[in-house]
């Protein structure tokens, strides 16, 4: 670091965390409560807290900034609530109903379910507009455009108050001709419109996932720009030196101008820092396989790394929509601390994914919720302290939580409040469990290969629960867990995907020479777009993938692609992993049959210096020094409180050690250590909870 400080700030559904890293290796950590309507409220707030705990203003906080990093689910959000532009649609004629069709997919689970509604499309059908013009799949032109068309397509969408249109035609990818002309034409015609085009936002083979991708960043264009400019003007006011950098869904860091025109890579663009961070974590620990699981105020995020690798989605749907850009995958659950109980029809108990939000938040907050929560079970069970002060200005209120318990859930069920209580935690447990073997079981990985790494400021009070669960035998718990997303954006790097299609078959007749050339075209790019962004070429490196079929098929395996000149021993390499990582996909492979190379991939990544963590001062196993009272919790089913030691977590030193039931309050989460599990800190700042052999 080159400055005194490095921010990171993660906008939450719940709440807005922050980071501060300094220069001399301390991190501290610092929540407000979100504020959808108006990012930069919660953030003022935040930089007001971090200004009164070190004496400095926010301006000479900021200005002695070397990076301030922006998570945000604004994307998201706008995506969920369906808050984002009017957009038209250009496509080619006959094509206008693909985005609707969508390749006759229905979701997993309402396959054979005729009344399950159909997708809210983005673009209502009156403005998908069909353009007469053709490419074929070798490139050249069939039908020439019809420039009239899109001259009366235009003045169609002025009169209908357009905002941003997308642009997709057939075979773009081969030949973008024809789109490039167009949006000349639509940035003529509609100068302050947005323009999204297929083969410049996503130029890969697919033309419904190409189309899709196009709607749905034309979607969020403006949503995102206004966004983007507001933080940037912000920090600006307050005198940032260098442009604020945003998140990104695959797993870097973007200037804002990225994150503008194409706001679909910002989807993720919360939880995706969070592996960086879990491996950052379990580095001590000589750990590379890692499920992150974080727990926030309203969702619950999955990640799995495997081997340092944190699996990434492309060509996904995405709440119902299909995005092709690559995404770090994380599955996503309505199953945080805000999430709502309630007793439905059947006379079952439910949780989520309705969530209370961070207005009017869980019942106990005493800012008007009613509902029970997540939050108010885990206080009424004697997991969070009742005298806490969380996000700097909520106190928790026992009797409110107990009595919304009481009247909601325990009494329609006959049941006291403390089993009411209980089974509310038990059952968001089950639901968390469902969302962590889908990213592994289901995906080929078996979760006791992999460390739990808790994040999120409610995980810490489930973690153990959703081991013992699962069958995983150790936990590992940073102190920053509460703000683990923030803390992953300020030892992230800068990085960026270049996409291309490059159909070929791997033969003795292989176009070798043409995939070089396609793969140096891609990364001479990027690289030159990092040189230009103030980077050294010793700070970047190059990574590459395929996607790869067996001719015939419809669905492609993503194989990762050596660096350096491709020879025909690579592609016999290539080959090799291909069938290894079908097998490893589809339980079989077939050798003796062609393959086909589809699309190619080069991530550039730009290496940014990372903050030095001071260690934890060492103790011995006894953690005496950490005692601060006794408190009663309910760890299960029975209705038999047990009486568990409280430890502070700030008065702990590294190699203490805890047998549970226990509980270890850091300043932002609580650690519940259930019976049957050790926890000992490490001088790395970071808890590791591990399973008692019997």
């Amino acid at each position: 670091m080159d400055s005194k400080y490095r921010l990171g700030i993660d906008a939450g559904g719940t709440f807005t965390d922050f980071v501060l890293a300094q220069n001399n290796g301390e991190v501290r950590l610092y929540k407000s409560p979100s504020t959808p309507e108006d990012g930069t409220i919660a953030i003022r707030a935040g930089l007001e807290q971090i200004s009164a705990d070190l004496g400095e203003s926010p301006e000479e906080i900021i200005k002695q900034c070397d990076l301030c990093i922006n998570g945000t689910t604004v994307a998201l959000n706008a995506l969920i609530e369906k808050k984002g532009a009017k957009v038209g649609l250009l496509c080619t004629s006959g094509h206008e109903d693909s985005i609707e069709i969508r390749l006759g997919h229905k979701e997993e689970g309402y396959r054979y379910d005729t009344a399950y509604p159909p997708a809210q499309m983005l673009v209502p059908r009156h403005l998908r507009r069909p353009i007469n013009e053709r490419i074929l799949s070798d490139g050249t032109v069939r039908t020439p455009l019809n420039e009239q068309e899109i001259i009366d397509a235009v003045a169609y969408f002025t009169a209908e108050g357009v905002e941003s249109v997308a642009i997709s035609f057939v075979w773009s990818v081969l030949n973008p001709v024809h789109e490039q002309r167009v949006k000349e034409m639509v940035q003529s015609l509609m100068p302050n419109v947005f323009v999204s085009v297929g083969s410049e936002i996503y130029p890969q083979i697919r033309e419904y996932t190409r189309t899709s991708t196009a709607v749905v960043n034309a979607y969020l264009t403006p949503v995102m720009s206004r966004y983007v400019e507001k933080i940037a003007a912000f920090f600006q006011s307050l005198g940032a030196r260098y442009p604020v950098r945003f998140y990104q869904s695959n797993g870097g860091l973007a200037v804002g101008k990225a994150m503008s025109e194409t706001p679909v890579n910002a989807i993720n663009s919360g939880p995706a820092s969070a592996p960086q961070a879990a491996l950052y974590a379990a580095k001590p620990f000589d750990i590379d396989n890692v499920i992150t699981v974080d727990m926030g105020g309203t969702s619950f995020d999955i990640t799995l790394t495997k081997g340092g690798q944190t699996n990434l989605n492309k060509n996904i749907d995405f709440l119902r929509y299909r995005i092709g850009v690559p995404m770090i995958q994380v599955e996503t659950l309505g199953a945080g601390g805000g999430s709502i109980a309630s007793v439905n029809q059947q006379g079952l108990l439910e949780v989520g994914p309705e969530s209370a939000g961070s207005n009017p938040g869980p019942v106990c907050y005493g800012k008007g919720g009613t509902l029970p929560t997540v939050t108010d079970a885990n206080l009424v069970l004697g997991y969070l302290n009742a005298a806490a002060v969380l996000g700097g200005s909520i106190h928790l209120d026992r009797n409110s939580a107990y009595e919304a318990i009481r009247e909601h859930i325990a009494e329609p069920l006959g049941i006291s409040v403390e089993k009411a209580a209980y089974g509310i935690s038990t059952i968001v447990n089950l639901n968390m469990v469902g969302g962590i073997r889908r990213v592994s079981i289901e995906r080929g990985y078996d979760p006791r290969d992999f460390v739990l790494v808790c994040a999120g400021g409610a995980a810490g009070m489930h973690v153990a629960a959703l081991a013992e669960e699962i069958g995983i035998n150790e936990v590992l718990i940073p102190k920053v867990a509460s703000g683990l997303c923030a803390f992953g954006q300020v030892i992230s790097d800068v990085k960026y995907n270049y996409l291309s299609t490059f159909p070929m078959q791997i033969d003795e007749h292989s176009d070798i020479e043409g995939l070089n050339k396609k793969f140096m075209t891609l990364e001479d790019s990027g690289v030159g777009h990092m040189i230009a962004d103030g980077f050294k070429s010793e700070d970047i490196s190059i990574s590459r993938s395929a996607e790869m079929r067996y001719v015939g098929q419809i669905h492609e395996c993503t194989v990762e692609v050596s660096e350096g000149e491709i020879t025909e021993s690579v592609c016999q390499q290539l080959l090799a992993n291909f069938h290894r990582r079908h097998e490893e996909l589809f339980s079989y492979n077939e050798p003796h049959n062609p393959v086909e190379l589809v699309n190619l991939e080069s991530t550039i990544t730009a290496r940014i210096d990372k903050p030095d963590i001071p260690k934890i001062a060492a103790g011995t196993s006894d953690p005496v020094s950490g005692l601060m009272e006794d408190r009663e919790i309910l760890i299960d089913g029975t209705g038999d409180w047990v009486r568990a030691p409280v430890y502070a977590g700030d008065r702990l030193k590294a190699n203490n050690a805890i047998e549970g039931p226990a509980l270890i309050e850091e300043a932002t989460t609580t650690i519940v250590v259930r019976p049957g599990w050790k926890i000992q800190l490490d001088q790395s700042g970071c808890y590791r909870m591990t399973a008692i052999a019997t």
